[in-house]
Protein backbone atom coordinates (compact mmCIF):
# COMPACT_ATOMS: atom_id res chain seq x y z
CA UNK A 1 0.00 0.00 0.00
CA UNK A 2 1.13 3.98 -0.72
CA UNK A 3 -0.37 6.76 1.26
CA UNK A 4 -0.97 10.16 0.42
CA UNK A 5 -1.59 13.09 2.31
CA UNK A 6 -5.20 14.28 2.45
CA UNK A 7 -4.78 17.53 0.70
CA UNK A 8 -2.46 20.03 2.86
CA UNK A 9 -3.25 18.17 5.47
CA UNK A 10 -0.67 15.97 7.71
CA UNK A 11 -3.62 12.88 7.64
CA UNK A 12 -1.83 10.06 5.61
CA UNK A 13 -4.46 8.08 4.12
CA UNK A 14 -4.27 4.69 2.41
CA UNK A 15 -4.17 4.99 -1.86
CA UNK A 16 -7.06 2.65 -1.73
CA UNK A 17 -9.64 2.74 0.75
CA UNK A 18 -12.82 0.47 1.28
CA UNK A 19 -16.55 1.82 1.18
CA UNK A 20 -20.16 0.32 2.25
CA UNK A 21 -22.20 1.88 -0.04
CA UNK A 22 -24.96 -0.77 -1.94
CA UNK A 23 -23.05 -3.77 -0.33
CA UNK A 24 -23.09 -3.98 3.27
CA UNK A 25 -25.94 -4.68 5.04
CA UNK A 26 -27.28 -5.95 1.83
CA UNK A 27 -25.16 -8.36 -0.22
CA UNK A 28 -22.57 -8.36 3.10
CA UNK A 29 -23.35 -10.02 6.56
CA UNK A 30 -21.18 -9.51 9.59
CA UNK A 31 -19.07 -12.79 8.81
CA UNK A 32 -18.08 -11.32 5.49
CA UNK A 33 -17.66 -7.78 6.66
CA UNK A 34 -15.41 -8.97 8.95
CA UNK A 35 -13.22 -10.68 6.80
CA UNK A 36 -13.63 -7.99 4.10
CA UNK A 37 -12.14 -5.21 6.67
CA UNK A 38 -9.64 -7.61 7.83
CA UNK A 39 -8.08 -7.99 3.91
CA UNK A 40 -8.44 -4.78 3.05
CA UNK A 41 -6.43 -3.68 6.66
CA UNK A 42 -4.39 -6.40 5.98
CA UNK A 43 -3.38 -4.91 2.81
CA UNK A 44 -2.86 -1.38 4.36
CA UNK A 45 -5.85 0.08 3.55
CA UNK A 46 -6.60 2.70 6.97
CA UNK A 47 -9.69 4.11 5.54
CA UNK A 48 -13.28 2.98 5.62
CA UNK A 49 -16.29 5.10 4.42
CA UNK A 50 -19.99 5.15 5.07
CA UNK A 51 -22.60 7.09 5.07
CA UNK A 52 -25.78 7.59 7.48
CA UNK A 53 -28.28 7.18 4.33
CA UNK A 54 -26.22 3.70 3.49
CA UNK A 55 -28.79 1.05 3.99
CA UNK A 56 -30.51 3.29 6.31
CA UNK A 57 -27.93 3.14 8.61
CA UNK A 58 -27.54 -0.48 9.13
CA UNK A 59 -24.35 -0.51 7.41
CA UNK A 60 -22.83 1.80 10.15
CA UNK A 61 -24.10 -0.41 12.41
CA UNK A 62 -22.24 -3.51 10.47
CA UNK A 63 -18.93 -1.67 10.17
CA UNK A 64 -19.32 -0.40 14.15
CA UNK A 65 -19.93 -4.02 14.90
CA UNK A 66 -16.97 -5.61 12.63
CA UNK A 67 -14.65 -3.39 13.27
CA UNK A 68 -15.03 -3.80 17.46
CA UNK A 69 -14.63 -7.71 16.89
CA UNK A 70 -11.77 -7.57 14.84
CA UNK A 71 -10.33 -5.44 18.12
CA UNK A 72 -8.25 -3.02 15.47
CA UNK A 73 -6.81 -0.57 17.73
CA UNK A 74 -8.50 2.97 17.46
CA UNK A 75 -5.49 4.85 16.27
CA UNK A 76 -4.71 2.53 13.39
CA UNK A 77 -7.45 3.35 11.19
CA UNK A 78 -9.87 6.12 9.67
CA UNK A 79 -13.30 5.83 9.38
CA UNK A 80 -16.40 8.25 8.37
CA UNK A 81 -19.78 9.19 8.21
CA UNK A 82 -21.74 11.88 5.90
CA UNK A 83 -24.77 14.35 7.25
CA UNK A 84 -27.41 15.29 4.48
CA UNK A 85 -29.52 12.57 3.34
CA UNK A 86 -30.69 11.14 7.05
CA UNK A 87 -30.68 7.98 7.73
CA UNK A 88 -34.50 7.42 8.05
CA UNK A 89 -36.61 6.09 4.71
CA UNK A 90 -38.59 8.71 5.36
CA UNK A 91 -36.83 11.38 7.55
CA UNK A 92 -38.68 14.41 8.56
CA UNK A 93 -37.39 18.17 8.19
CA UNK A 94 -35.42 18.12 11.25
CA UNK A 95 -33.32 15.03 10.18
CA UNK A 96 -32.47 15.66 6.68
CA UNK A 97 -30.25 18.63 5.55
CA UNK A 98 -26.97 21.04 6.60
CA UNK A 99 -28.98 22.44 9.21
CA UNK A 100 -26.95 22.82 12.74
CA UNK A 101 -29.01 20.81 14.75
CA UNK A 102 -29.07 17.83 12.14
CA UNK A 103 -25.24 17.98 11.11
CA UNK A 104 -24.86 17.61 15.45
CA UNK A 105 -27.34 15.25 16.07
CA UNK A 106 -26.37 12.81 12.77
CA UNK A 107 -22.97 13.06 14.39
CA UNK A 108 -23.28 11.87 17.58
CA UNK A 109 -26.02 9.29 15.99
CA UNK A 110 -23.10 8.33 13.29
CA UNK A 111 -20.92 7.69 16.64
CA UNK A 112 -22.75 5.40 18.50
CA UNK A 113 -23.79 3.51 15.38
CA UNK A 114 -20.06 3.54 14.66
CA UNK A 115 -19.00 2.46 18.21
CA UNK A 116 -16.46 5.31 18.18
CA UNK A 117 -15.88 8.26 20.06
CA UNK A 118 -14.88 10.51 17.30
CA UNK A 119 -14.71 10.39 13.53
CA UNK A 120 -12.29 10.79 11.30
CA UNK A 121 -13.58 12.79 8.22
CA UNK A 122 -17.30 13.90 8.35
CA UNK A 123 -18.60 14.86 4.81
CA UNK A 124 -21.55 17.15 4.14
CA UNK A 125 -23.09 14.85 1.47
CA UNK A 126 -24.57 16.66 -0.64
CA UNK A 127 -24.96 21.14 -0.67
CA UNK A 128 -27.57 22.33 1.39
CA UNK A 129 -29.91 25.34 -0.75
CA UNK A 130 -32.05 26.10 2.05
CA UNK A 131 -29.52 26.33 4.77
CA UNK A 132 -26.21 29.28 4.96
CA UNK A 133 -23.26 28.05 4.09
CA UNK A 134 -21.85 29.90 7.00
CA UNK A 135 -24.57 27.40 9.59
CA UNK A 136 -23.16 24.87 8.35
CA UNK A 137 -19.15 25.49 8.24
CA UNK A 138 -19.76 26.73 11.96
CA UNK A 139 -21.28 23.36 12.98
CA UNK A 140 -18.24 21.40 11.87
CA UNK A 141 -15.91 24.20 13.28
CA UNK A 142 -17.74 23.18 16.89
CA UNK A 143 -17.76 19.63 16.49
CA UNK A 144 -13.80 19.48 15.61
CA UNK A 145 -13.00 21.80 18.46
CA UNK A 146 -15.31 19.53 20.57
CA UNK A 147 -13.32 16.47 19.31
CA UNK A 148 -16.06 14.63 18.18
CA UNK A 149 -14.08 15.19 14.41
CA UNK A 150 -11.26 15.42 13.21
CA UNK A 151 -11.69 16.52 9.65
CA UNK A 152 -14.60 17.73 7.73
CA UNK A 153 -15.54 18.10 4.35
CA UNK A 154 -17.99 18.12 1.27
CA UNK A 155 -19.23 15.40 -0.99
CA UNK A 156 -20.48 16.09 -4.73
CA UNK A 157 -20.42 20.35 -3.94
CA UNK A 158 -19.92 22.44 -7.02
CA UNK A 159 -16.67 24.15 -6.89
CA UNK A 160 -18.43 27.56 -6.33
CA UNK A 161 -20.16 26.16 -2.93
CA UNK A 162 -16.90 24.74 -1.72
CA UNK A 163 -15.38 28.46 -2.53
CA UNK A 164 -18.23 30.05 -0.07
CA UNK A 165 -17.37 27.60 2.64
CA UNK A 166 -13.47 28.62 2.33
CA UNK A 167 -14.67 32.04 2.54
CA UNK A 168 -16.68 32.26 5.51
CA UNK A 169 -14.11 29.56 7.53
CA UNK A 170 -11.05 32.44 6.33
CA UNK A 171 -13.31 35.33 7.44
CA UNK A 172 -14.19 34.17 11.26
CA UNK A 173 -11.29 31.87 12.20
CA UNK A 174 -13.35 28.75 11.45
CA UNK A 175 -11.87 25.58 10.22
CA UNK A 176 -12.49 24.69 6.82
CA UNK A 177 -13.26 21.80 4.76
CA UNK A 178 -9.95 19.25 3.97
CA UNK A 179 -11.55 17.54 1.33
CA UNK A 180 -14.18 16.53 -1.50
CA UNK A 181 -15.63 13.22 -2.31
CA UNK A 182 -16.73 13.41 -5.71
CA UNK A 183 -16.97 11.06 -7.86
CA UNK A 184 -14.37 10.04 -10.58
CA UNK A 185 -13.27 7.45 -13.45
CA UNK A 186 -12.43 7.07 -17.36
CA UNK A 187 -16.16 8.01 -17.88
CA UNK A 188 -16.45 11.13 -15.44
CA UNK A 189 -13.95 13.15 -15.04
CA UNK A 190 -14.64 17.11 -15.48
CA UNK A 191 -15.56 18.06 -12.27
CA UNK A 192 -12.66 16.62 -10.20
CA UNK A 193 -9.78 17.67 -13.47
CA UNK A 194 -11.57 20.83 -14.36
CA UNK A 195 -13.94 22.35 -11.87
CA UNK A 196 -11.89 21.97 -8.77
CA UNK A 197 -8.43 22.46 -10.51
CA UNK A 198 -8.36 26.29 -8.44
CA UNK A 199 -9.19 24.58 -5.40
CA UNK A 200 -6.10 22.43 -5.31
CA UNK A 201 -3.63 25.11 -6.32
CA UNK A 202 -5.32 27.65 -4.04
CA UNK A 203 -6.57 26.04 -0.81
CA UNK A 204 -4.78 22.31 -1.02
CA UNK A 205 -8.09 20.43 -1.14
CA UNK A 206 -7.85 16.55 -0.73
CA UNK A 207 -10.01 14.20 -2.28
CA UNK A 208 -11.35 10.75 -1.39
CA UNK A 209 -12.88 9.62 -4.66
CA UNK A 210 -16.21 7.22 -4.96
CA UNK A 211 -17.18 4.99 -8.27
CA UNK A 212 -13.79 4.16 -9.84
CA UNK A 213 -16.00 1.16 -11.97
CA UNK A 214 -19.03 3.50 -12.63
CA UNK A 215 -21.45 1.37 -11.16
CA UNK A 216 -19.02 -2.08 -12.36
CA UNK A 217 -19.40 -0.85 -16.10
CA UNK A 218 -15.69 -0.35 -15.91
CA UNK A 219 -15.15 -3.95 -15.08
CA UNK A 220 -16.05 -5.70 -18.76
CA UNK A 221 -18.82 -7.30 -16.61
CA UNK A 222 -21.63 -5.72 -19.40
CA UNK A 223 -20.24 -6.44 -22.05
CA UNK A 224 -23.06 -9.32 -23.33
CA UNK A 225 -26.14 -7.39 -21.48
CA UNK A 226 -26.46 -7.46 -17.40
CA UNK A 227 -26.01 -10.52 -15.82
CA UNK A 228 -27.80 -11.49 -12.69
CA UNK A 229 -26.79 -10.27 -9.52
CA UNK A 230 -24.28 -7.55 -10.64
CA UNK A 231 -25.09 -4.16 -9.35
CA UNK A 232 -26.86 -2.65 -12.44
CA UNK A 233 -29.39 -5.37 -12.47
CA UNK A 234 -30.20 -4.56 -8.76
CA UNK A 235 -33.17 -1.77 -7.89
CA UNK A 236 -31.99 1.79 -8.50
CA UNK A 237 -30.13 1.57 -11.72
CA UNK A 238 -33.17 1.61 -14.25
CA UNK A 239 -31.87 4.75 -15.75
CA UNK A 240 -27.87 3.50 -16.32
CA UNK A 241 -29.05 0.03 -17.74
CA UNK A 242 -32.08 2.04 -20.28
CA UNK A 243 -28.98 4.56 -21.05
CA UNK A 244 -26.90 1.35 -22.08
CA UNK A 245 -29.45 0.63 -24.92
CA UNK A 246 -28.87 4.55 -26.38
CA UNK A 247 -26.47 5.38 -28.93
CA UNK A 248 -23.91 7.34 -26.97
CA UNK A 249 -24.42 4.03 -23.86
CA UNK A 250 -23.34 1.71 -26.62
CA UNK A 251 -20.22 4.02 -27.64
CA UNK A 252 -19.19 3.78 -23.87
CA UNK A 253 -19.48 -0.26 -24.17
CA UNK A 254 -17.22 -0.21 -27.46
CA UNK A 255 -14.71 2.15 -25.55
CA UNK A 256 -14.67 -0.23 -22.24
CA UNK A 257 -14.23 -3.20 -24.73
CA UNK A 258 -10.89 -1.31 -26.17
CA UNK A 259 -9.59 -0.20 -22.61
CA UNK A 260 -10.12 -3.87 -21.67
CA UNK A 261 -7.70 -4.76 -24.67
CA UNK A 262 -5.18 -2.66 -23.51
CA UNK A 263 -5.80 -4.03 -19.71
CA UNK A 264 -4.98 -7.26 -21.09
CA UNK A 265 -1.70 -6.39 -22.49
CA UNK A 266 -0.63 -5.09 -19.37
CA UNK A 267 -1.51 -8.10 -18.03
CA UNK A 268 -4.21 -6.75 -15.53
CA UNK A 269 -7.83 -6.72 -15.60
CA UNK A 270 -10.01 -3.74 -16.81
CA UNK A 271 -11.28 -3.21 -13.11
CA UNK A 272 -7.80 -3.02 -12.23
CA UNK A 273 -6.23 -0.89 -15.07
CA UNK A 274 -9.35 1.81 -14.27
CA UNK A 275 -8.54 2.50 -10.76
CA UNK A 276 -5.12 2.36 -11.15
CA UNK A 277 -5.67 5.03 -13.89
CA UNK A 278 -7.69 7.25 -10.95
CA UNK A 279 -4.57 7.09 -8.98
CA UNK A 280 -2.39 8.60 -11.42
CA UNK A 281 -3.77 11.65 -10.73
CA UNK A 282 -2.27 13.74 -8.02
CA UNK A 283 -5.14 15.30 -6.78
CA UNK A 284 -6.34 11.78 -5.79
CA UNK A 285 -6.03 11.52 -2.45
CA UNK A 286 -7.56 7.96 -1.99
CA UNK A 287 -9.87 6.38 -4.65
CA UNK A 288 -12.84 4.30 -2.46
CA UNK A 289 -13.27 0.79 -3.49
CA UNK A 290 -16.43 -1.66 -3.08
CA UNK A 291 -16.23 -5.20 -2.88
CA UNK A 292 -19.14 -7.56 -2.12
CA UNK A 293 -16.89 -10.52 -2.34
CA UNK A 294 -12.85 -11.60 -1.20
CA UNK A 295 -12.35 -11.97 -4.84
CA UNK A 296 -13.74 -8.92 -5.85
CA UNK A 297 -11.92 -7.29 -3.48
CA UNK A 298 -8.48 -8.65 -3.79
CA UNK A 299 -8.98 -7.81 -7.21
CA UNK A 300 -9.39 -4.60 -6.99
CA UNK A 301 -6.31 -4.31 -4.35
CA UNK A 302 -4.28 -5.37 -7.15
CA UNK A 303 -3.91 -2.13 -8.82
CA UNK A 304 -2.02 -0.77 -6.86
CA UNK A 305 0.62 -3.26 -8.85
CA UNK A 306 -0.15 -2.25 -12.32
CA UNK A 307 0.33 1.59 -11.46
CA UNK A 308 4.49 1.62 -12.00
CA UNK A 309 3.30 -0.01 -15.40
CA UNK A 310 0.95 3.53 -16.44
CA UNK A 311 3.42 5.35 -18.34
CA UNK A 312 3.35 7.92 -20.41
CA UNK A 313 2.88 6.13 -23.83
CA UNK A 314 0.32 3.86 -21.94
CA UNK A 315 -1.68 7.04 -20.80
CA UNK A 316 -1.93 8.82 -23.91
CA UNK A 317 -3.12 5.36 -25.51
CA UNK A 318 -5.59 5.73 -22.75
CA UNK A 319 -6.37 9.30 -23.91
CA UNK A 320 -6.38 8.33 -27.69
CA UNK A 321 -9.46 5.15 -26.56
CA UNK A 322 -11.72 7.73 -24.91
CA UNK A 323 -11.18 10.25 -27.32
CA UNK A 324 -14.63 9.38 -28.68
CA UNK A 325 -16.57 9.99 -26.06
CA UNK A 326 -17.96 13.78 -25.43
CA UNK A 327 -17.09 16.09 -22.47
CA UNK A 328 -19.85 16.98 -21.36
CA UNK A 329 -18.54 19.72 -18.79
CA UNK A 330 -16.71 21.29 -22.06
CA UNK A 331 -19.35 21.15 -24.38
CA UNK A 332 -18.33 18.50 -25.74
CA UNK A 333 -14.47 19.14 -26.82
CA UNK A 334 -13.25 16.22 -28.08
CA UNK A 335 -9.69 14.89 -28.32
CA UNK A 336 -6.93 16.86 -28.09
CA UNK A 337 -9.52 20.23 -27.66
CA UNK A 338 -10.08 18.71 -24.65
CA UNK A 339 -6.47 18.06 -23.76
CA UNK A 340 -5.82 21.61 -24.20
CA UNK A 341 -8.53 22.47 -21.75
CA UNK A 342 -7.58 20.26 -19.31
CA UNK A 343 -3.93 21.62 -19.29
CA UNK A 344 -4.71 25.04 -18.84
CA UNK A 345 -7.09 24.13 -16.23
CA UNK A 346 -4.35 22.18 -13.74
CA UNK A 347 -1.77 25.19 -15.14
Amino acid sequence: MCYRRLGRSGLKISALSLGSYVTFADQVDLPLAKELLRTAFDAGVNFFDNAETYAAGDSERLIGRAIAELGWPRDAFLISSKVFFGALADPGPLQRGLHRKNVVEACHQALERLRVDYLDLYFCHRPDPETPVEETVRAMHDLVRQGKVLYWGTSEWPARRIRQAYRVAERHGLTPPTMEQPQYNLLNRDRLELEYAHLYRRHGLGTTTWGPLRSGLLSGKYAGGTPEGTRLARPGHAELRAHLSTAAGREKLRVIDRLAVLAARLDATPAQLAIAWCLVNPHVSSVILGASSLEQLTENLGALDLLPRLDADVRREIEAILATLPRPGLGGLPGGRWLAALRHALG
